[in-house]
């Protein structure tokens, strides 16, 4: 193609091209990442217990990415005077998507885990696109090989159901299931609102695990500065967004919406303290249902978050 004055040659507008997230290269064989941060697609949702669809949330991600990404200079925040996207020296990929088996929850699980396994043997940090939050459980799963981990949740739910009608493996068990894991030393759950999946007693249970719960109107009364004070200083962390934690006048495209939730700078703050306050060594964000999200804004917030969380992560970190 003919050059229009751009070094690559290519205008590349958003709508262009094949959507890997924010437009990073592929890498199909997982024996052989070579970057910072590696994006896996996790699209399961069979551990939901109401409204499905996230299934189709890795798709609607990185659709939404590409409009942050078609090579303008990068992304620069004029507040902070920072160009966070793309930070010299590093490389963002994506890996697609773990293989899904329909019906089969352990199975697809495992595949997941596979992929995240892949990842962290390669040194890169792992960002999972969900899928429902069920597949937190095997991120987690692939951390038993690492050091210890510090569980910072931003969700609308507590998630920390034990067992219910013998399943222990839905969207409401992954915080239960990361409090016995040995390596967790404990769990930050910031945004849990109104009325729970969580019974009374699974709060207690939290609690008694090493977990602490903050709802919307804590952070609003502590501030952001007051949130990460309780947060262990110094940990290497692994963080895990519901999108419902986001009130659904802006992210509506959920299973699960519940109103009182989070809005967009709040959020963005607290990821950028705690980028500073220790390692975040694994991302997971889930529950993006795009077939409830007809104009396309809770993809976008969710492509955004994650984006300005890689940016602050890749920056802080080559300081």
């Amino acid at each position: 193609m003919s050059g229009h004055g751009y070094e690559s040659g290519r205008l590349n507008l958003p709508f262009v091209g094949i959507c890997t997230f924010a437009k990073s290269d592929y890498v199909a064989d997982w024996s052989a990442i070579e970057a910072d941060v590696a994006v896996l697609g996790a699209p399961f949702d069979f551990g939901a217990q109401w409204r499905a669809g996230a299934r189709f949330g890795p798709r609607a991600i990185r659709e939404a990415s590409t409009l942050f990404s078609f090579g303008h200079g990068g992304a620069y925040d004029f507040e902070d005077d920072v160009t966070y996207l793309p930070t010299e020296g590093t490389k963002i990929v994506d890996l697609g998507d773990a293989d899904i088996i329909h019906t089969d929850t352990l199975g697809s699980h495992r595949n997941i885990e596979t992929g995240v396994r892949a990842i962290l043997a390669s040194g890169a940090l792992p960002m999972v696109l969900g899928g429902d939050h069920s597949v937190n459980i095997p991120c987690i799963n692939a951390f038993d090989d690492q050091a210890p981990i510090h569980i910072v949740q931003i969700d609308a739910h507590l998630d920390f159901v034990d067992e219910r009608h013998g399943v222990r493996f839905g969207h409401g068990n992954p915080m239960r299931r990361a409090a016995e894991k040995p390596y967790v030393t404990g769990l930050t759950q910031i945004g849990i609102r109104n009325v729970s999946s969580t019974a009374k007693e699974g709060y207690e249970e939290a609690r008694a695990m090493g977990s602490d719960i903050l709802s919307v109107r804590h952070l609003r009364k502590l501030g952001v500065e007051g949130v990460l004070e309780r947060i262990p200083e110094g940990k290497r962390y692994y963080l895990t967004i519901d999108i419902d934690a986001f009130d659904p006048s802006i992210a509506p495209g959920t299973g699960t919406p519940s109103h009182g939730g989070f809005l967009y700078y709040e959020v963005l703050e607290l990821l950028d303290g705690l980028s500073q306050r220790g390692q975040i060594v694994g991302v997971d964000l889930v529950e993006v249902a795009p077939d409830y999200d007809q104009s396309g804004t809770t993809a976008i917030l969710a492509a955004q978050v994650l984006m300005n969380l890689l940016g602050r992560i890749l920056h802080y970190r080559s300081r």
